[in-house]
């Protein structure tokens, strides 16, 4: 299998010989994870394109987040120029040609892509206080919450459902107090206020159905190039938490849902982290935790975890030991900060005696890095100064056209483009309390004793019409008067009898 051309060395090329200098990944490695690391304008993104295109035409699925705009671009074939071909000679790419690759685009919001949802179950309390920023007080509320829709089978899917299950808690709070632990009010007003803000920022869209499903992202086309997935993010970057949240929710079902494949010719899926550093944030040691045991053990499930960031020690030192794979762009030392981290990046590639490695990084050009990946065995690379090759793609942002026809070309467009709203929650506590509102406008249900003495008090008023009372006559009195008026006429007596017989049931004589 063809390995991934990264550039051309420029340093020590005769170290390679039998690649005539070229700088390769091997797809056998893939899952070994990397990083892509270097200041603002050096080149990461192109980088990451042409890694993107590489494992594509490979046949491996991609998943990445367009935080600029301009890793859209994959899905247009680029344009040939003067500086392009000077760059392709200089590092003499056979069969070089503009192309496009298969692209899906997703987005969170809907706009720019296909909407990307999942649950609130699916999500947990965990990632979920991440997302709203609670504190650990307000995240064990959460917690009860989660546990309490368990108990009672309501399904969590949208935010209207947490709120719902929210009011239940409120109004219940001093038996769930005692069931599941201490709930305070307060803390029901901040997770409510906290899930406002998340509205009014969009966030709702994210939760719902249906649901994406894992195996939408590992995607490949009919003649065996790997889908590359690009979530657009200008917005959502501006919404960090959120924005890693989601992306870690992403990698942790693929973790617990894609099953155990050792080590293949090449990954099932590649998975970018760009701005890396917002993962890390004011991220809790737990979740921290979390993180280093899902990268490192993911790479059995055959997915490549590749992380792009500014500075290399943007990610932990127990993750950053497993990143196998390296591409450092240029950094400035122009601050205490970044001289640290220029000294971080050259400690963590394999020394070249011939490269000055801290010096060789403040001096790179765009388009420029330094390289170590595993070869055989294994084993990294010395670090080598590579001319990065380029993408076939556009380097460069689409057209709202151009992304349409992209949309519209999409397999799984009629999948997710419509919200589905079944019923959850939100619904069934609104139908119990609906129910219970019904019952109580319901009158009492009757005795048999209340039956028998409206009966009887029938009885009598019927008893009273025909008989009288002491106050009024009744009805035979009446006749028994006019019967006497009319003593000897015939037809009177047959009135009477007639009478009376209809009531009592007598017959005429």
């Amino acid at each position: 299998m063809d390995p991934i051309l990264l550039g051309k060395a420029v340093s020590t090329p005769q170290s390679l010989p039998e690649t005539h200098g070229h700088v390769f990944l091997q797809p056998k490695f893939g899952n070994r994870h990397g990083l892509v690391a270097g200041a603002t304008g050096t080149g990461k993104t192109v980088t990451l394109m042409t890694l993107a295109e590489g494992f594509s035409r490979l046949g491996v699925p991609v998943f990445l987040a367009d935080v600029k705009g301009d890793v859209a671009g994959l899905a247009v074939a680029g344009a040939s120029n003067e500086k392009l071909q000077s760059r392709v000679a200089e590092i003499g790419l056979a069969g070089y040609a503009n192309e496009a690759n298969p692209v899906v685009f997703w987005d969170l919001f809907g706009k720019l892509g296909h909407p990307v949802r999942t649950t609130v179950s699916e999500m947990g309390p965990t990632l979920l206080s991440r997302v709203l920023e609670l504190n650990d007080t307000q995240s064990g509320v959460l917690d009860i919450v989660f546990k309490l829709a368990d108990d009672r089978g309501l399904l969590l899917l949208d935010l209207e459902d947490l709120r719902a299950l929210l009011g239940l808690v409120a109004a219940e709070r001093k038996d769930i107090s005692t069931s599941y632990g201490l709930v305070s009010a307060q803390s029901i007003g901040a997770i409510q206020r906290a899930l406002l803000r998340l509205e009014q920022e969009g966030g709702e869209l994210f939760f719902g159905e249906p649901a994406l499903e894992l195996t939408d992202l590992v995607r490949t086309t009919p003649d065996g190039r790997g889908v590359v997935n690009v979530l657009a993010s200008e917005q959502l970057v501006l919404k960090p938490r959120l924005y890693s949240s989601f992306l870690l929710w992403l990698l942790s079902e693929l973790f617990e849902t894609l099953p155990e494949v050792g080590d293949l010719d090449k990954p099932r899926l590649v998975f970018v982290f760009d701005e890396a550093h917002l993962l890390f944030d004011d991220a809790p040691p737990a979740l921290q935790q979390r993180v280093e045991q899902v990268v490192r053990l993911i790479r059995s499930k055959g997915v490549g975890v590749y992380f792009c960031s500014q500075f290399p020690d943007d990610v932990p030192d127990d993750i950053l030991g497993q990143l196998g794979n390296r591409v450092q762009h240029a950094l400035r030392a122009f601050t205490p900060r970044d001289q640290k981290a220029v000294k971080t990046a050259a400690e963590t590639f394999v020394p070249n005696p011939a490269l000055d490695v801290a010096r060789t990084i403040s001096q790179l050009g765009t388009g420029e890095a330094l390289v170590s990946t595993l070869q055989d065995k294994g084993v990294p690379m010395p670090v080598e100064k590579t001319l990065i090759a380029p993408p076939r793609c556009r380097m460069g942002a689409i057209t709202e056209a151009e992304r349409l026809q992209v949309r519209a070309a999409s397999p799984v467009g009629h999948k997710y483009d419509q919200r589905v709203d079944r019923e959850s929650a939100a619904e069934m506590l609104a139908a119990r309390a609906d129910a219970t509102t019904q019952q109580a406008k319901a009158p009492p249900a009757r005795s048999r004793a209340q039956d028998d003495a409206e009966d009887s008090g029938f009885g009598q008023a019927v008893k009273d019409a025909v008989f009288g009372t002491k106050r009024r006559q009744g009805m035979v009195e009446t006749m028994a008067k006019q019967t006497a008026r009319t003593v000897g006429n015939r037809i009177g007596q047959q009135i009477v009898r007639g009478l009376l017989g209809s009531i009592f049931g007598g017959s005429k004589r």
